[in-house]
């Protein structure tokens, strides 16, 4: 018995001795916790989502939303703006357009930055107010086209235009670069310190803990988005973004060509629009805007961003992939009934409408994109989208302007039938990103 309790105190006394190694005597007492503290990481969406929303995302919504492009397209975009109104021949205006065309190709990834400091609660609300600085947009070009053109010129029209761009040039020291962007490249400092920054703004905190995501080997690979996980979604996505160019400046070119050559089919048209033109051998076989021609434009305008609620609220019910769907075969119906014979008031209210659903598209096919591709390739993803979109663009004023003098309806149906494809064509996206964390990689 005694030797037994002899076996258990030696046992005892080294158990004592052994802790004493692992644990030194002069440790402090918080030390434990400190290492804890030490074990915490966190990743740049927690952090944004812990920092939530505040002063620093309403600076870059003001800042983003009024220019919209990278600061070195936003500037080239100025630039060739101004050359145009000096053009001095058609070739020359036609070649300073397609300059200023190259710097509007970064207009998305303005629209990158934004969603990626916004917490994912928030995307389905805020974004889609990013149609209001549109809007604004589309509104002072047309009242300068009415208050200046007539007076004035084209000419200083465009100059006058520039204006709000040299302004703007000096508010993007406030706009910082994306952390998701630093992690990737391995960056983490400069990421920190962006988190940091906006926190302050927000008067809000970073997680506890460290910063931590690995870093990226393929960042910027355009096979990317051909590989097995991203194949259907962006062949898709390439077609969507076609066909909401294509609709939306369909849209917008077709109303002003229908105004401008008198092929209106209204009932209640005053003198000047009931004659319609027919002097297709000469230079020009239309009229200039009237008064009411700018009011039907500006109400038209509105509708872009009327029925943002709408939109809001397809998003957080039906999510991005349904209201994609629902858009487009409406907008696809209102583009069908611009054809039929109604009051001045009536094709007033279509064009509203139709304003509203090809820029509610555009809109959610935006959010789309950007949610749904990782950060190695959402920049690129949304490049390439881009690019597609702009075909769209090119092709739609052979359609609302050209074939529109030959026959309204058959110059609408194109835009009807495109829509309609794209809206079945949606059913087949993979991924829904309604309330979806956005994804660092593949």
């Amino acid at each position: 018995m005694d030797d037994c309790m002899k076996t258990q105190l030696v046992s005892a006394i080294h158990l004592q001795e052994v802790e004493l190694q692992e644990k030194p005597a002069d440790e402090p007492q918080g030390s434990k916790n400190n290492n804890n503290n030490n074990d915490q990481t966190y990743t740049v969406e927690e952090a944004v989502e812990t920092i939530g929303f505040g002063r620093f995302h309403i600076l870059l919504f003001v800042i983003m939303g009024s220019s919209n492009v990278v600061f070195g397209g936003f500037v080239w975009s100025a630039y060739f703006s101004l050359l145009t109104s000096f053009a001095p021949s058609y070739s020359w205006f036609i070649f300073l357009r397609s300059m200023v065309g190259c710097g509007v190709a970064g207009v998305s990834q303005g629209f990158v930055l934004k969603t990626e400091f916004i917490p994912a609660k928030h995307r389905a609300y805020l974004l889609p107010l990013a149609t209001v600085f549109w809007m604004l947009g589309s509104m002072l070009i047309i009242i300068l086209g009415m208050l200046v053109v007539p007076v004035l010129g084209w000419r200083w029209m465009i100059r006058m235009s520039v204006t709000p761009s040299v302004l703007l040039i000096f508010l993007f020291k406030f706009i910082p670069e994306s952390a998701r962007y630093h992690m990737s490249a391995g960056n983490v400092q400069a990421a920190v310190e962006i988190l940091q920054r906006i926190a302050d703004m927000n008067r809000a905190a970073l997680p506890p803990g460290r910063l931590v995501e690995p870093a990226q080997r393929e960042r910027g690979n355009w096979r990317i988005l051909l590989s097995s996980s991203f194949r259907r979604t962006s062949l898709l996505l390439w077609y969507s973004w076609f066909v909401a160019s294509f609709a939306y400046y369909g849209s917008v070119l077709s109303s002003s060509e229908l105004l401008e050559k008198n092929l209106l089919c209204v009932t209640d048209a005053d003198q000047e629009h009931q004659v319609k033109h027919r002097q297709e051998d000469g230079l020009c076989y239309c009229i200039p805007f009237g008064l009411s021609d700018y009011q039907t434009l500006l109400i038209s305008c509105l509708g872009e961003v009327a029925l943002v609620p709408v939109n809001i609220c397809l998003l957080n019910v039906f999510g991005r992939k349904m209201s994609l769907a629902v858009l487009q075969l409406l907008a696809a119906i209102v583009f069908m009934m611009v054809n039929i014979c109604t009051t001045m008031f009536g094709f007033t209210v279509l064009l509203f409408l139709l304003r509203s659903l090809v820029s509610m598209n555009f809109n959610v096919v935006y959010i789309y994109t950007a949610e749904v591709y990782p950060t190695v390739a959402r920049s690129l993803g949304m490049g390439f989208c881009t690019s597609f979109s702009r075909i769209g663009g090119m092709i739609a004023p052979f359609m609302a302007q050209v074939l529109m003098s030959q026959s309204v309806i058959l110059a609408l149906t194109p835009f009807a039938v495109a829509c309609v494809v794209c809206a079945l064509g949606n059913f087949l996206l993979p991924i829904e990103t309604k309330g979806r964390a956005l994804l660092q990689n593949s």
